[in-house]
Parts: structure tokens; C-alpha cells; sequence
């Protein structure tokens, strides 16, 4: 199925009834004719904050398994909590094209506890000042500077180039090597709603491998069958940075790396394993 053009909606995907329609801002850096894995971990992170819980849940744990390439065409998700429980629970999500499993998601979620107790408050930084940076923290998004991806990934319309914006503290899409970036969401998720801190970290955490790139684009491929992304707390504001660095290991292994913080200071971490080869 051709996806929905930009002229038509500006979201990452489109409900369809119980199904949901990818756009070309949903498209990965691999192929033009499959999801980046970004959008697809928003996906399911959505499903995950849709599933109700008797106690207030934080999800402590996402993992991702991209199963194979996700196509552009309707998509279903479904969702199980198999391991439910009053402190601690498992949320299962299943993304789908009606004929085979293309990605699952497991979420860990932790009973949170109640106002005051350990934890502070959260200010928004979309309603006023943001008081308390951690002093450690990355240069803000302001401080940041854009980089044009590398034509080794073609100039279609994706989501590394126009679903998503990308500020670098440090390093940039074409230099090798480590980078510090600053990542939000360009569009919405879905179109019609508000995207949740969740959806936000995993769009944006799954640029780890990219951004921190150890090898050439135009040489070699380092796909991520995976993401996993751990939070002591949930993201404040818009804006998600990323840490990034990439490591290989025995051929056709690699590893990426991410500290994430949002505007306040560090959230938690994130990692994907990659399968390394030269392109064909």
C-alpha cells in the first residue's frame, strides 16, 4: 500500500478504524519501502500507556524486538498484561500486519508510590521556567545545531529527516564517532493525539545506533533487532537527548549506547544490538 503523503496528514501514522496507516514520515533510513524503528517503538509505547492499571504504574522497562522489517502498510496491535500485580507488572504488545508479527513490545511497570514520598515533583517546562537543571546535564536543545543526514540514506521523505528534529551538542550525522543529540517529534505519533513522555524517549532513543555511528552509512549496514530503553522517571517536555555511542565487537556485532536526559537531567538508559555486514 502506497502510505498517506504529507499533503495529506503530518503524523507518523493514521487510524484506520482498528488498524493504523504509516505516512512517509514513518519511513526508515534502510529502505524507503520500511518503518524506521523509531516510529514503530512509539507505536507499541502507546499501546502500553493505553493498557489501564488499578494502581499508578511507571514503566520502568521497554523492550522492543523488531522482528523483521515493518512494512508500509495497515498495521493492528494488540495488547496482554500477562504478568499482572499490584507492584509489579508485565504489558505485552504485539504490532502487526494482519498475517504474521512484525515487532513486540514488553513493558516492565512499577507501582509508583504516593506524592512525597522520596520522589519529587516534576515542573512542566512548557508552562514556565525550569527550575533545578542538573548542572551535569548535556547543553540544552538551544545549543544544539542541525545536521543534514548523509545522502548514503537517500533523499526520500523519513523520519531521520523530517519525522523527527535533531539538534547535536556534539558530533553530527555525517562525522564518525560518538555524538550528544537533542531529539523531538516533528509530527505526532498518531494523528489527533498528543504523544506521551513514553512514545517521545522510544522515537527518539531508537536514533541511538545512527547518530553515534562507528561506520560508513554508504558501506555498511548496523540494524537494530532491537531496543531497550530503561527510565528511573518519565520525560519532562518535548525535547529527548541521547548520549550516544556505539561500540563492535566480533564481526558482525555491535552494541549502542545511550544516556538519556531530558530538560531537567538524566532519565535513564537505552542500548540496541546491532547486526553489523557491509551493504550488498
Amino acid at each position: 500500500m502506497t502510505p498517506i503523503t504529507p499533503a495529506d496528514v503530518g503524523a507518523l501514522f493514521v487510524p484506520d478504524g482498528g488498524r493504523f496507516v504509516p505516512t512517509e514520515y514513518a519511513r526508515g533510513p534502510w529502505s524507503p519501502d520500511s518503518l524506521h524503528g523509531g516510529p514503530v517503538a512509539a507505536l507499541l509505547a502507546g499501546t502500553v500507556d493505553a493498557q489501564p492499571a488499578d494502581e499508578p504504574m511507571h514503566v520502568a522497562r521497554l523492550t522492543v524486538e523488531l522482528l523483521r522489517p515493518v512494512p508500509l502498510a495497515p498495521l493492528t496491535l494488540s495488547c496482554t498484561v500477562p504478568r499482572p500485580g499490584r507492584k509489579v507488572q508485565l504489558v505485552e504488545a504485539v504490532l502487526s500486519d494482519g498475517r504474521r508479527d512484525l515487532a513486540w513490545g514488553r513493558a516492565l511497570r512499577l507501582r509508583l508510590q504516593p506524592t512525597g514520598a522520596g520522589a519529587p515533583d516534576l515542573p512542566d517546562p512548557n508552562h514556565g521556567p525550569v527550575p533545578g537543571r542538573d548542572p551535569d546535564a548535556p547543553a540544552g536543545p538551544d545549543d544544539g545545531h542541525d545536521s543534514s543526514s548523509p545522502t548514503a540514506l537517500g533523499h526520500y521523505r523519513a523520519f531521520h529527516n523530517a519525522g523527527a528534529e535533531l539538534r547535536y551538542v556534539t558530533g553530527s550525522f555525517t562525522t564518525l564517532g560518538p555524538a550528544t543529540v537533542w531529539v523531538r517529534l516533528a509530527v505526532p505519533v498518531v494523528a489527533g493525539e498528543e504523544p506521551s513522555p513514553l512514545q517521545r524517549v522510544a522515537a527518539a532513543a531508537d536514533f541511538g545506533n545512527g547518530v553515534s555511528a562507528e561506520l560508513d552509512f554508504g558501506r555498511f549496514l548496523f540494524i537494530n533487532p532491537d531496543l531497550t530503553v530503561n527510565l528511573v522517571r518519565p520525560a519532562v517536555g518535548a525535547w529527548v537527548c541521547l548520549d550516544a555511542v556505539t561500540r563492535i565487537g566480533i564481526p558482525g556485532v555491535g552494541l549502542a549506547e545511550c544516556r538519556l536526559f531530558d530538560v531537567l537531567g538524566p532519565i535513564g538508559r537505552s542500548t540496541q544490538s546491532l547486526l553489523v555486514e557491509p551493504r550488498p
